[in-house]
């Protein structure tokens, strides 16, 4: 009679393990569900790890900080639009030298959203295949400095366009807005690169007079990645003549949930003044009475 019983027990205890053993894998596979992958270039993720340093993200309000820039500013507007919108969906990274390899996975659905911000004229191009956000960088809001070697003379001595007109600079067709902007200086010659890191060594090497980038929140606006450090020319700016949007894959599972979320969590921001403030914090809006654009 007692070996029955302990069969039976341990039968019994099977039966409960193994059912543990399901719910387990299968609280596991929703969870995996639950998230969202995201790629996002290797040099931002490092800036927005700095910066974030375990925070929760939804909570920040304080945008100033070292590693603090407008790709950083961008990935945690997008994450606070989208809680504030209603969706609830938690995000795990993969970091790499994605550059464009982003723009085809939003365009066949294996990437639901961006969290580097598109110019409007690229979206445009895109708008098949993505859903293209309520503005997040307005028009004209988007000014840039002329970054250049502190070794480069030449161009630290610019003072007007029409020094331009001896200079070379980098960029890549695949941004509209940056290379249109470009053209339009009538600059000696402008070459073309698709790798934002390659251009940014170019400019250090001085193979390439400048590029054009936003302006940094460091004392002398510099920008710095590993061992090459490149500064703005003093008291001159570019404005690029576009706005700036996230877009999101239609044809991502969750494409259409995140883009309502996003639209309806970015007006909050707007109207709250975190979107302003967090530009401005993070050194990227400036104030255009104590700067010369030179492109107007």
């Amino acid at each position: 009679m007692s070996y029955f019983r302990n069969l039976s027990l341990f039968f019994i205890t099977k039966v409960i393990i193994s059912f543990s053993l399901i719910f387990i894998s299968s609280s596991t596979v929703l969870a995996v569900q639950d998230n969202v992958l995201i790629y996002i270039r290797d040099d931002v993720f490092t800036d927005y790890q700095e910066f974030v340093d375990g925070r929760d993200v939804t909570a920040i309000h304080n945008f100033s900080g070292k590693t603090i820039r407008r790709d950083v500013v961008d990935m945690i507007i997008a994450q606070q639009a989208l809680r504030l919108g209603g969706f609830k969906y938690k995000f795990t990274y993969a970091s790499g030298k994605v550059n464009f390899r982003n723009t085809q996975m939003l365009q066949n659905g294996q990437l639901l959203i961006s969290f580097d911000s598109y110019w409007r004229n690229d979206a445009l191009s895109l708008s098949n295949s993505i859903y293209i956000s309520d503005v997040v960088i307005r028009n004209d809001e988007y000014i840039a400095g002329i970054y250049t070697s502190p070794k480069n003379k030449k161009t630290l001595a610019v003072k007007k366009r029409a020094d331009l007109l001896e200079l070379t600079a980098v960029s890549t067709p695949k941004w509209r807005t940056d290379w249109q902007t470009l053209q339009e200086l009538s600059l000696k010659n402008i070459i073309s690169e698709d790798s934002w890191l390659s251009m940014v060594r170019m400019v250090n090497l001085q193979w390439v007079d400048f590029i054009l980038m936003p302006f940094n929140p460091t004392p002398d606006k510099s920008f710095t990645i590993d061992k090459i450090r490149l500064v703005p020319v003093e008291g001159i700016a570019i404005v690029l003549k576009d706005s700036r949007h996230f877009v999101i894959s239609k044809l991502h599972p969750k494409g259409s949930e995140a883009f309502q979320a996003i639209n309806k969590g970015l007006r909050i921001l707007r109207e709250n003044g975190t979107i302003s403030r967090a530009y401005e914090q993070a050194g990227f809006f400036i104030d255009k009475t104590k700067i010369d654009i030179i492109n107007l």
